[in-house]
């Protein structure tokens, strides 16, 4: 029977016996949907080089693209990554659990299916109840990008990992909405000064500010580390990013019929609401703040390519430091 035709089991995480399935359906060698705080990841036992193909197989990945592995503590690290630099307890200490993941030289019997045949590993102690609970019944590491198709939006609820993935998975371990929305933050600490790999929600400042130490961060992230491919976290419909003027320009023309807008600002707000009458917008309105925004970004964008818009105007955010990570994921997400 091919994995297309699975049946995907919908386990409850508040319920006591899911995560003890979820973890012998992973030592099995199948693939589960996991909670974690920044989206919910597509598992397998990263110590299993036959489970973790398959999840490559079920997103569409292309099997360079390395995969992080998932432990549930720091003291686990030294059994995947060969060697570590002075600053590493300092970085773990504050950051993990959390949304940072670690980029270090593999130990040799990490296999090259989980690293995409790269030198390296990436390795993250994820902050989510759930998923603990579930690393620390397996023994082992759990290596899951994103529960989703590949390219198309990180999944930040358990029905969203359904909507993409049913049918391939053995099943989704559903832990509620996730608190942070976007993928974590990369830092290869290869060397003896760190650099971020990938934008996400701890950003240069505060890494430095802990490690009193200048860390490197390129002004485009393209190094070969999960979501880095130009066009990526994308919607099925068009999507198509507008500063707030150039948003309040296009609502005061004329949009076509099931417009989709996904916006934070007061003004956009108090323009839709005016003119509701007048229009056939399906709107969404984002926090302004940027722990909001970031946490309903994917949400929205999911919302609003399930409903009946036919393209999608999104207000973009502010271009300030700490918005980096948002913007990054947005600049994918509308790429041609």
């Amino acid at each position: 029977m091919g994995e297309a035709s699975l049946t995907t089991l919908h386990l409850l995480a508040t319920d006591p016996s899911a995560v003890a399935q979820a973890a012998e359906l992973a030592r099995d060698g199948q693939l589960v949907a996991v909670p974690t705080e920044t989206v919910y990841g597509l598992a397998a036992d990263a110590r299993q080089p036959d489970a973790v193909k398959k999840i490559f197989a079920a997103k569409g990945r292309p099997a360079d693209h390395p995969l992080i592995v998932h432990l549930a503590d720091k003291s686990l690290v030294t059994e995947w990554v060969e060697t570590l630099p002075d600053y590493f307890d300092a970085l773990a200490d504050a950051f993990w659990p959390g949304p940072l993941t670690i980029v270090a030289k593999k130990q040799a019997h990490v296999s090259d299916i989980v690293t995409g045949g790269h030198p390296t590993v990436g390795i993250r102690v994820p902050n989510h109840p759930a998923m603990l609970a579930l690393l620390q019944r397996i023994n082992s590491g759990l290596a899951a990008p994103s529960a989703n198709p590949y390219k198309k939006i990180s999944p930040t609820t358990a029905e969203q990992v359904l909507f993409g993935l049913s049918g391939k998975i053995a099943a989704v371990l559903d832990g509620g909405p996730c608190e942070v929305g976007l993928e974590s933050t990369i830092v290869d600490i290869s060397s003896a000064t760190p650099r971020i790999l990938r934008a996400g929600p701890i950003t240069k400042a505060a890494l430095e500010a802990v490690l009193n130490i200048e860390v490197d961060e390129p002004d485009v992230h393209t190094v070969a580390v999960p979501g880095n491919v130009k066009a990526h976290y994308q919607p099925s419909k068009p999507l198509t990013l507008l500063s707030t003027e150039e948003l309040v320009a296009r609502l005061s023309g004329q949009c076509e019929a099931n417009t989709g807008v996904l916006y934070y600002s007061s003004q956009i707000e108090q323009m839709i609401s005016e003119n509701s009458a007048n229009n056939e917008l399906v709107d969404l309105k984002l926090g302004a703040d940027k722990a909001k925004y970031a946490q309903g970004l994917y949400h929205g964008l999911h919302q609003l390519d399930q409903s009946s818009a036919t393209e999608i105007l999104l207000e973009a955010p502010p271009t300030a430091p700490e918005w980096r990570d948002v913007n990054d994921r947005l600049m994918r997400a509308a790429a041609q």
